[in-house]
């Protein structure tokens, strides 16, 4: 009988390196990061985080999926979503002949053309309790690609559901990560969630948890967040916090403890163990990330450019820590930059539109720093500082 569920890939490493490296490798970024993560040239200098794009649970997806391609050259490969938040990367795949499967904003994911005959990957993010049980029902080879940091959360909200707690999830409610980890309480009867997406609607949980606030507005507040038929006055007894591994470490641990604050205000501090679970879930490469671009922001910068997919949350949520220190610019790929016209276009942090402006690039002495979401790929990342470097006259072909 075929296996039909993959995890490990396939043991053609060796098959696919020359494609990986010609899609995404760097002279540019190799050049920089053996000079220390800084590259001088004239009045222009550029700074690189000390750690930046692709993380491993990012490589080991990718390659899974070039891997799954050359296994599987006559068969039909579809994509449940994307594999990752990175436009190149996903149109790249595209090219290869792998069909991309879309949810409609309010709707599932239709499997209705999927047979047993076709191959299904599963991206970094996971898929949903139900739609990981509709994919097997079809029959279909599974090649699942779902980060080992994704697992994690789930494993610790499956604990909490389990052991009748609410599974409180700092997180985009919309997001695939956050849509598949809530889902793993639906394992259990009676399983619950609730997705937080900030400090302030935390607060909202809190005010609840101490006594304030109606049930009607609470359900009204959270309406799109919730597990079915949930009740807070039952199911904010007991609540156990975890994260979307991509959101800001600082903001999750205080949402944590913002929390259990309540919870031991409202039960007691000896009860507390009953009444209050948590668990940094974080990523490791997050984390990584944001501390090497807190380090960077700490030294003298003239700018900061980040380079990343719009939808990627940890791209964005490196462009806010900047925003605080510098002026930065998150950029989807170097085609935002226009070195003729001066221009740059980028999406503020926390904004749904690009702007345009000119006159981005100060005269005379010039640093700037760069780093990339998780998702990013080191060609993306050289492409942009030759673009900067044009902009200012200067060329890093030798």
């Amino acid at each position: 009988m075929e296996q039909t569920y993959f995890r490990r890939g396939f043991g053609l490493k060796s098959d696919i390196e020359g494609a990986l490296t010609a899609d995404y490798h760097s002279r540019v970024v190799d050049r920089i990061r053996a000079q220390g993560y800084v590259l001088t040239m004239g009045d222009l200098t550029f700074k690189l985080a000390r750690e930046f794009g692709f993380c491993y649970g990012v490589d080991r997806a990718v390659e899974y999926a070039y891997e799954t391609r050359t296994k599987f050259p006559e068969r039909r490969v579809f994509l449940v979503g994307e594999i990752i938040h990175n436009p190149h990367v996903n149109k790249k795949l595209q090219s290869m002949g792998v069909e991309f499967l879309h949810r409609p904003d309010e709707g599932e994911f239709d499997f209705r053309g999927i047979t047993p005959a076709d191959v299904v990957i599963l991206p970094a993010f996971g898929v949903t309790v139900k739609d990981f049980e509709r994919l097997r029902a079809v029959g279909c080879v599974l090649v699942d690609t779902t980060c080992g940091s994704v697992l994690n959360v789930w494993k610790r909200v499956d604990s909490y559901a389990k052991d009748g707690f609410t599974a409180v999830v700092h997180g985009k409610y919309y997001h695939e990560e956050t849509k598949a980890t809530s889902s793993q309480v639906t394992k259990y009867p009676g399983g619950k969630y609730l997705v937080v997406r900030d400090m302030a609607e935390a607060r909202e949980v809190c005010a609840y948890i101490e006594g304030a606030g109606s049930g009607e507005r609470f359900l009204e507040l959270f309406a799109d967040k919730l597990s079915p038929g949930f009740d807070p006055d039952r199911d904010l007894v007991r609540v156990g916090v975890a994260n979307q591994t991509t959101m800001l470490s600082g903001e999750s641990l205080a949402i944590a403890a913002e929390i259990r604050r309540s919870m031991a205000q409202r039960y007691g501090e000896a009860a507390l163990p009953e009444h209050f679970r948590t668990f940094d879930t974080i990523c490791s490469a997050t984390q990584d990330r944001q501390d090497a671009v807190l380090k960077l922001i700490a030294e003298p910068l003239d700018l900061m450019v980040v380079i990343g997919g719009y939808n990627s949350s940890n791209t964005t949520h490196l462009a806010a820590i900047c925003h605080d220190k510098a002026p930065t610019y998150h950029i989807e790929d170097a085609s935002c930059i226009d070195p003729e016209a001066g221009t740059i276009r980028f999406r503020p942090p926390g904004a749904t539109q690009e702007r345009r402006v000119s006159g981005w690039l100060p005269a005379g002495p010039l640093t700037v720093g760069v780093t990339a979401g998780a998702s990013t790929p080191n060609n993306k990342i050289g492409e942009t500082v030759e673009r900067i470097a044009a902009a200012r006259g200067v060329s890093l072909l030798r």
